[in-house]
């Protein structure tokens, strides 16, 4: 029986090869904000998509740009004898995902003596990379 789990971890292993992810835990930016930088990058090939992150006015897409450069370098270390896909553009922005992450709390004062509640948000980004698989009229090419 341990020779058939070894077999199916290397089974597995082999799958997740091609995948790469990165992680940015409680980034000082609400969620909301995050996500709207997120969704232009989502599904888009890696090099335009650090280029749309490098052009970009909003400041979240300063953390997402170089997020996304961290999975890149994951990438290329678990991919070092297929590194032309990367040149080719083959290497696509698979899911990004933005959570919320911990709300520090402030207080603030308010008119009539009053306490106005603060909340500071933050977030956590996710990002996976994977490669297009070739389509059947690439193949016959």
């Amino acid at each position: 029986m341990g020779a058939r789990k070894r077999q199916m971890a290397e089974k597995f292993k082999e799958a997740k090869k091609n995948i790469s992810i990165a992680k940015l835990n409680n980034v000082p930016t609400s969620p909301r904000k995050m996500r709207l930088v997120a969704d232009t990058v989502r599904g888009v090939e890696v090099n335009r998509a650090l280029d749309l992150l490098r052009f970009s006015k909003r400041e979240a897409s300063i953390r997402l740009e170089k997020l996304l450069r961290s999975a890149i370098a994951n990438w290329e270390a678990k991919n070092q004898e297929n590194s032309k896909e990367l040149d080719k553009g083959n290497v696509y922005v698979k899911t990004i995902m933005v959570g919320e992450g911990r709300t520090i709390k402030r207080i603030r004062p308010m008119p009539q003596g009053r306490a106005g509640r603060i909340r500071k948000r933050s977030n956590h980004v996710t990002v996976v990379l994977d490669v297009k698989k070739p389509t059947t009229s690439e193949e016959n090419k």
